[in-house]
C-alpha cells in the first residue's frame, strides 16, 4: 500500500525519527538507561548518553565496559541517526546544565529528556543516616534531575515538541527497608511531577515521571528471586526493557495526552503477597 492511501491511525514504526533525545545513566547492559536508549535508537532518534562508572564500581556489581554499552545502543540506530556521549558527575552543582549544554552541541537541539540516573547504596535505616549522606542521594537523585529539566527547558524553542521523564522509585507505594534516603530522594521527584509539567506546558513540554517498580539490573541473588518473584503474577521479575518500553513510548507522540502524571510499571508486583503464593 502505497504511503498516501496508509490509514492515518496506522502505528508509526519509527516515531522518534529525526528526533534527539538525552539520556541519562546509560553506563550499564544490565541498566534501564541501556535498555531505554536501545529502544529510543530502534524508533528513529539519535541519542545523547550520559555515563558515569565510579558509582557503578563501587557497587557490588561493577563498572561495565562502555565501548560495549555504547556499541549496544548504536546496533538499534537507524538511518542517520548517531548515538553521542559523555562522562559526568551529576552530583557537581554545574554538571547538569554542562550535560545538556554538551548534547545541544553535538546535535543541535535536544526534543526529549530521560532522567534516568540514580545514586544507589551509601543508605541506610532512619538511625545511621548522617547529612552527608542524604545531600549526597539530593544531589545526585533530585536536584540533578531538577537542573536538567531546567537547562532542557531554557535550550527548547517554545513552538516545538518536548517531553521529560523523571524515574522514581514506588516508594509511595510500599516501604523500601533500609533506602531512607534514596526513598526520600525519589519521592521529591514524584512529588514535584505535576508542578514542573504545570510550568512548562505553555512550552509545549510535557513532564511525566515513571517508577520501574522492582527490575533485575544485576544487583539481585538467588535468594531475592526466589523470595520476591512469586509476588508478581507472571511469576517473574521486571527486565530493563519494560519499563524501557513505557519510557521510549511517553516521548513519543502517541502520548502526547499525558503530562504531570507519575506512572507505575510493576507487572501486578503485589508487595503484600504472601510468599510462595
Amino acid at each position: 500500500m502505497s504511503a498516501e492511501h496508509r490509514d492515518e491511525l496506522a502505528r508509526d514504526p519509527l516515531p522518534l525519527h529525526g528526533r534527539t533525545v538525552l539520556v541519562t545513566g546509560v553506563s550499564r547492559r544490565a541498566g534501564i538507561g541501556h535498555a531505554t536508549a536501545c529502544r529510543l535508537a530502534a524508533y528513529g532518534a539519535s541519542v545523547f548518553c550520559h555515563h558515569y562508572s565510579p558509582h557503578d564500581q563501587e557497587q557490588t556489581w561493577g563498572a561495565d565496559d562502555l565501548e560495549a554499552v555504547l556499541d549496544g545502543v548504536r546496533a538499534h540506530l537507524v538511518d542517520d541517526a548517531r548515538v553521542a556521549d559523555l562522562h559526568s558527575d551529576l552530583s557537581q552543582e554545574e554538571a547538569p546544565e554542562q550535560l545538556l549544554a554538551s548534547a545541544v552541541e553535538e546535535f543541535g537541539t535536544v526534543d526529549a529528556l530521560i532522567c534516568n540516573q540514580a545514586l544507589s547504596g551509601s543508605d541506610g535505616v532512619l538511625d545511621e543516616l548522617t547529612a552527608v549522606e542524604l545531600d549526597k542521594h539530593w544531589a545526585v537523585n533530585t536536584r540533578a534531575s531538577i537542573l536538567l529539566a531546567q537547562a532542557f527547558a531554557r535550550q527548547h524553542a517554545s513552538d516545538a515538541w518536548g517531553s521529560i521523564v523523571f524515574l522514581t522509585s514506588g516508594q509511595g507505594l510500599g516501604p523500601m527497608p533500609g533506602e531512607v534516603a534514596y526513598a526520600t530522594a525519589k519521592a521529591a521527584l514524584a512529588g514535584i511531577t505535576a508542578t514542573i509539567a504545570d510550568q512548562l506546558a505553555d512550552d509545549g513540554i510535557r513532564v511525566n515521571t515513571v517508577n520501574p517498580g522492582p527490575v533485575d539490573t544485576g544487583y539481585l541473588t538467588e535468594e531475592m528471586l526466589r523470595t520476591i518473584a512469586p509476588m508478581f503474577p507472571h511469576g517473574r521479575y521486571g527486565v530493563p526493557d519494560d519499563p524501557a518500553r513505557l519510557i521510549a513510548w511517553l516521548v513519543t507522540d502517541e502520548a502526547a495526552w499525558i503530562t504531570g502524571q507519575v506512572i507505575n510499571t510493576e507487572g501486578g508486583f503485589g508487595r503484600h503477597r504472601p510468599r510462595g503464593q
